[in-house]
C-alpha cells in the first residue's frame, strides 16, 4: 500500500457523493451483491455496514469481490461510459471529419449530456477534442515545410480566419509569425493519453505538456519572450530523444527519462521540480513530504504552486504527488490522465 487509507467514514462519504478524487486509488466491497465498484459508481449506493474499502483492484478480487458491470473499475473511468466509448472510436476512425452536435445525436445521443461526460473526464467537450485531432493534420504540414494555406486545409477549415485563430489559441502565435530557422521548434507527439506539443532547442527539452491543457498557450508565450519570438514548428534532436522514451514508457519498456532539460523558473520552483525527479515510478508522495524532502517543511503551499507550474509533464513526474489521504489531486493534465498514468507506472514497481 503506497499510503494510508482515509477513515471508514470517510470513505464512505465519498462513495455517497460520487467524490472523483478517490478514482482509480480507492475501491468499494459490497458484501450484499458481492462485487467492488469506484466510488463514483451510478449504481444504488450501499448500506455503511455492507462495505469494505480497498486500495487496489487485487485486493478486492482475492477477498472475493466481482467487478461491477456499470462502472467497470478494470478499466479507466472514461471507458465505463458507453456513449465516451461511442464517440471516441468513431473519432479514431474518422479523425478529419468536421463533428457537430447533429453527428452526435444520429448516435442517439444526447449532446448535453455528452458534453458534461467529456468535460468531467477529459476536461474538454468532444467537439473541441475533434477540432484538436484535426489541427494535427495541419501542424504536421507546417512542420514539414508546407504553407499555411495547405495547413489550413488539410486541419478541414474552409475559413483562413478559423484557422489562424484555432492555431493561436494552440500554440499562442499565429501561423504566419513561425519562423523556419527558429531557435526554438515545436512538435507534435501522439500518445495513448492524448496528443503532447514538445518544445525544445538543438540541446535540450523546453517543454512537454498535453496539447489541451489550458495553460499551454501562456506557457509558450513565456517561452517566446525567452527567445524574442523565435519560434518555429520541427523536431530537434531533444524531441526526437523524448517521443522515442515516451514510447518506451507507454509500451511498458522503460521509466527511464535522459533527455537534456532546461528548466524554466525560481531557485524554489527548480528545487521542487528536481526533488520530483526523484520519486520512483511506482511511488507517489504528498505535498507535505515533498516540502520536507526539500528542507522546507512549511511550504507545503508553495511546493503545489511549484507542482502546477510545471511545464515538462511526465519527465518531471508532477502526477505522482497526491493528497496526504491518498487522494487524487489537481492535474494540469486532467484527473483521468493522472489516474492513468499512476495506474501505468505500478508495472515499474
Amino acid at each position: 500500500m503506497l499510503y494510508q487509507l482515509p477513515d471508514n467514514d470517510q470513505l464512505y462519504n465519498a462513495l455517497l457523493n460520487r467524490d472523483p478524487s478517490y478514482d482509480g486509488r480507492v475501491y468499494v466491497g459490497v458484501s450484499s451483491t458481492g462485487i467492488f465498484c469506484r466510488l463514483t459508481c451510478p449504481a444504488r449506493k450501499p448500506k455503511r455496514e455492507n462495505c469494505t474499502f480497498y486500495d487496489e483492484i487485487g485486493t478486492a478480487i482475492e477477498a472475493g469481490y466481482r467487478p461491477c458491470k456499470r462502472c467497470k473499475p478494470l478499466a479507466p473511468e472514461a471507458n465505463g461510459d458507453p456513449a465516451i466509448q461511442t464517440l471516441t472510436k468513431a473519432l479514431e476512425a474518422d479523425p478529419s471529419r468536421r463533428w457537430s452536435e447533429a453527428d452526435i445525436v444520429k448516435f442517439g445521443l444526447d449532446p448535453s449530456t455528452v458534453r458534461r461526460a467529456f468535460k468531467r473526464q477529459f476536461g474538454i467537450t468532444f467537439l473541441e477534442m475533434a477540432r484538436l485531432s484535426r489541427m494535427r493534420d495541419g501542424f504536421t504540414t507546417l512542420a514539414d515545410g508546407g504553407k499555411v494555406i495547405e495547413a489550413q486545409l488539410d486541419a478541414g477549415y474552409a475559413s483562413p480566419g478559423a484557422f489562424r485563430t484555432r492555431f493561436a489559441k494552440l500554440l499562442g502565435i499565429s501561423p504566419g509569425k513561425l519562423k523556419s530557422d527558429a531557435i526554438l521548434k515545436a512538435d507534435w507527439i501522439d500518445t495513448p493519453l492524448g496528443a503532447m506539443i514538445a518544445v525544445s532547442d538543438d540541446n535540450a527539452l523546453h517543454l512537454l505538456e498535453f496539447a489541451d491543457r489550458k495553460a499551454l498557450p501562456n506557457e509558450l508565450k513565456r517561452l517566446m519572450k525567452t527567445v524574442k519570438g523565435n519560434i518555429g514548428v520541427g523536431q530537434n534532436t531533444p524531441t526526437k530523444q523524448v517521443k522515442n522514451e515516451l514510447s518506451d514508457f507507454f509500451n511498458g519498456k522503460s521509466d527511464q527519462f535522459n533527455t537534456p532539460l532546461v528548466l524554466h523558473g525560481s531557485d524554489f520552483t527548480k528545487n521542487v521540480w528536481n526533488a520530483l525527479q526523484t520519486i520512483r515510478a511506482g511511488h507517489t508522495k504528498s505535498y507535505s513530504q515533498l516540502a520536507a524532502q526539500i528542507g522546507q517543511p512549511t511550504a507545503t503551499r508553495a511546493v503545489a504552486r511549484a507542482n502546477g507550474a510545471n511545464q515538462i509533464a511526465i519527465l518531471i513526474p508532477c502526477h505522482r504527488v497526491i493528497g496526504a489521504d491518498g487522494s487524487l489531486t489537481g492535474y494540469g493534465g486532467g484527473l483521468w490522465r493522472k489516474q492513468k498514468l499512476i495506474e501505468l507506472e505500478r508495472q515499474y514497481l
